[in-house]
């Protein structure tokens, strides 16, 4: 455990023989992206060991799609069954030699063929310190408003592979900050966005894309 002034982190994972070679990685997000690009000008640092070659998006005119276009990263949009159906997803994933999968802000449950296409490839970054305030219904906004109305003293993010149960897959790392009491559900966003921009481009790197 590592502590400072303003978060605390746990790293639990160790992703081994991993080969050291770039690895390719696409991005499913249903939202505005700001994780996804922030991820994609991450890698732009360490060309040698990772780059955003794919965004995924169930929703059409969604923000991601817009910033992707402007990175320069193909974007592809999908429906609820393309996604679900094998045929069109993995010859997709073949297309663009997808390594890892990350899962930014993607609202849809990930099909079972796809998490065991990619098992212990696939990572979540979750709005709380799981195991509390995780599964179905739990994203976003309301895990804030529960973290408020509980009356909590932190919360922050958990980064986790992904398993078919959702948000229960292994944990790699954690981070706390600080709830304070007159702090909103807005506020709460706030602090654990700033920790998703901090640490989840770099747990990904050293999980999946550095040599052990």
């Amino acid at each position: 455990m590592i502590r400072n002034e303003e978060f605390s982190l746990t790293l639990q994972f160790d992703y081994s023989n991993t080969p050291n070679r770039m690895k390719r990685i696409a991005i499913f997000a249903s939202g505005n992206g700001s994780n996804a690009e922030n991820i994609i000008r991450y890698f732009r640092q360490f060309p040698s060991d990772g780059k955003v070659v794919l965004v995924v998006c169930n929703r059409a005119g969604a923000g991601v799609i817009d910033r992707a276009h402007r990175l320069g990263v193909e974007s592809h949009v999908m429906t609820r069954d393309e996604i679900n159906d094998p045929e069109m997803m993995l010859p997709l994933m073949d297309e663009f030699g997808v390594d890892v999968v990350v899962l930014a802000g993607f609202l849809l449950m990930v099909p079972g063929f796809l998490i065991e296409r990619y098992h212990d490839r696939m990572v979540n970054v979750h709005p709380s310190l799981l195991p509390k305030y995780g599964g179905k219904g739990m994203y976003g906004r309301y895990v804030h408003e529960a973290v408020v109305a509980a009356g909590d003293k932190e919360s922050g993010i958990t980064i986790h592979l992904v398993s078919e149960q959702c948000d229960e897959g292994r944990i790699i790392f954690q981070a706390s900050v600080p709830v304070l009491p007159t702090d909103t559900p807005a506020d709460v966003e706030s602090k654990i966005h700033d920790l998703e921009r901090l640490h989840f481009p770099r747990v990904i790197h050293e999980t999946f894309c550095m040599e052990k």
